[in-house]
């Protein structure tokens, strides 16, 4: 084969049965659709099979012999394999490894998209029986997104200089505007975690998912609000009271001309987006997501910073179908791990909430215990902690928030703070009592080594026990 007649295909393949190195560096990459000539897939196949056995590059002989065991493969297509294979071990060796390899990358991606291109159009002509038109946006990003990556993994004495970067490299996080939380996630949420909070029905799991979705987008961040649970007007309706500053009951009487002025300043003072999409209750699972995830970046150019998934326990698995065969434990902690992947996919914090169980519907010291449905959610959560609300909390217009578990820093530091809550403008604050609380409690900590631990919680907070300095508490 003279070197003029020498095809790309060719190249590779010449390359892969005689450069062990460039064959171990582009052999996971390249498939065997990617040749649109049968003998060059039969020849492919024969080498990516003995090496996958063998555990090194084949001579021509072994090729060879290889292909005469094949019983798959007709005399014409063996005698057209082997003068090929002769032809390709003639060929000129001196090639530069990086231009190989580079070449061999352009190669994949072009066979790629191609190859996406002709099946969505078998898709399109109605031919699949398999796929429908939905299924075009995620083949053609899939094919798009081929590439070679070279890092197979971390050297520990090699890589000792990537690592003291890493110790030291400043974490990109999404911070709250509420000081404790701030505090006890050293600075916010990181991407690639899954935040979850806990409460019973309408102590505020909602309210506090849209309390932190209009801080996030008053931030200037795009936002992605997934609710399976209420309309996405009423979600918009909530971020509304809480944006503009207003009632739920005033937003509903406001005149049309004032609330397009407080929407015009809404936009020239946020740079930030955000999204609601509502699903039907247990319908949805984390492929409908990152569906809508490809659907928002391909049509309307949107890349979320942040997503609000409300709430896990009404979700489906993508994984599991919702039969009396799969129990509530393994279905909620195959959620919960689809949600966390989600997450670690596109790069983003994922927030989400769960309800208590019966027993923690009561409770004024909500604990990991609690947690309905299944404890394979807070073994997959990264952060989760508990909304407490007691008829005397409310009457001081504050809820109790309690640590549950927390990777970013010391759950046993600030286990318990309050935080103000303003229910009819869906709005949550920083409250004073929280830090006279958290001061008294760390006092006692350093005292006794014990601290507060709610258990008569509505005993402190009593009608005669409601000073603003806590020194009836005994914390």
């Amino acid at each position: 084969m003279s070197m003029s007649n020498l095809t790309v295909e060719n190249l590779i393949l010449s390359q892969v049965m005689k450069n062990e190195s460039f064959a171990r560096k582009t052999l996971p990459f390249i498939k065997e659709e990617y040749f649109l000539e049968e003998t060059d897939r039969v020849v492919y196949k024969a080498i990516r099979s003995y090496i996958e056995k063998y555990n090194t590059i084949p001579s021509k002989e072994s090729l060879i012999i290889s292909l005469s065991d094949d019983r798959s493969i007709n005399e014409s297509v063996f005698k057209k394999s082997c003068e090929s294979i002769e032809d390709m071990y003639q060929a000129g060796n001196e090639q530069d490894e990086q231009w190989l390899i580079d070449t061999t990358e352009n190669f994949c991606k072009e066979k790629a998209v191609y190859n996406a291109i002709m099946e969505s159009i078998h898709i399109i002509d109605g031919k699949s029986k398999s796929k429908t038109a939905n299924a075009i946006p995620e083949i053609l990003t899939e094919a798009l997104s081929v590439c070679f990556d070279p890092h197979i993994g971390h050297d520990y004495l090699e890589d000792s200089d990537q690592r003291y970067e890493f110790y030291h490299k400043v974490e990109s996080k999404m911070p709250f505007d509420l000081e404790f939380f701030n505090t006890i996630t050293s600075g916010g949420t990181p991407t690639k975690t899954l935040n979850v909070v806990m409460a019973g029905t309408g102590v505020g799991k909602s309210l506090f998912m849209c309390h932190h979705a209009a801080n996030c987008l008053a931030q200037g961040k795009n936002v992605l609000y997934i609710t399976c649970e209420m309309a996405e007007e009423r979600i918009a309706e909530r971020i509304d009271a809480n944006l503009m500053d207003v009632t739920l009951d005033d937003l509903k009487q406001l005149p049309k001309i004032m609330y397009d002025k407080k929407v015009d300043k809404l936009r020239e003072s946020i740079k930030g987006k955000l999204i609601v999409k509502e699903y039907p209750t247990a319908t949805a699972n984390v492929n409908h997501f990152r569906h809508l995830l490809e659907e928002l970046r391909l049509k309307k150019s949107f890349v979320p910073d942040v997503v609000f998934v409300d709430y896990l326990n009404i979700c489906a698995s993508a994984r599991m179908k919702n039969t009396g065969s799969v129990n509530s434990y393994t279905m909620v902690k195959s959620i919960a791990e689809e949600l966390r992947g989600l997450a670690v996919e596109y790069n983003i914090p994922l927030f989400t909430a769960t309800q208590t169980n019966r027993q923690g519907f009561s409770s004024t010291d909500v604990d990991l215990t609690d947690t309905s449905e299944s404890f394979g959610l807070p073994a997959t959560a990264d952060f989760m902690f508990a909304l407490i609300s007691t008829e005397d909390l409310d009457e001081m217009g504050v809820v109790m928030v309690k640590q549950l578990k927390n990777r970013y820093n010391d759950a046993a530091s600030n286990r318990k703070f309050l935080v103000g809550i303003n229910r009819s403008k869906m709005k949550l604050f920083d409250s004073e009592d929280s830090t006279a609380l958290v001061q008294s409690n760390q006092t006692e900590l350093k005292k006794n080594g014990s601290g507060f631990d709610g258990s008569n919680f509505d005993e402190k907070f009593s009608s005669k026990n409601k000073e603003s300095d806590f020194s009836s508490w005994n914390i």
